[in-house]
């Protein structure tokens, strides 16, 4: 499987984690509404701002990125939050825009969102 490569380093600003609680919540003519579990496990999204030093660690993020998993594929990574080994994808196939860093001149930022199950 392939892994996020070391030229994308995940920064801690701009990281938040959310997820879909997988509840349908049935409303009832009398009374609280019932509720149940649709799924066993949950589809968590972590947004997060990968830091790249150089246009050539761009570069080479975006050839793993098109070659590799080809926008879709899974891939493994370290949790930001956890520092625990994941299998993720970015959501919807997705990056966000390439931006030059404000702080350092040739470096870059850029937003993405990844999904893993828990």
């Amino acid at each position: 499987m392939a892994s996020m490569p070391s030229v994308a380093r995940v920064v801690f600003d701009g990281q938040g984690r959310s997820f879909d609680p997988s509840v349908l919540r049935t409303e009832m003519e009398r009374g609280i509404p019932k509720q149940r579990l649709e799924n066993s496990q949950v589809l968590m999204k972590q947004s997060m701002t990968l830091y790249f030093t150089g246009m050539d660690a761009v570069l080479t993020f975006e050839d793993w990125y098109f070659d590799e998993i080809v926008r879709i594929g899974w891939f493994t990574m370290i949790h930001p939050f956890t520092g625990q080994t994941i299998t993720a994808r970015f959501e919807g196939g997705a990056l966000g825009q390439l931006a030059p860093d404000e702080k350092e001149a040739g470096d870059y930022r850029m937003e993405v969102v990844v999904e893993y199950l828990r």
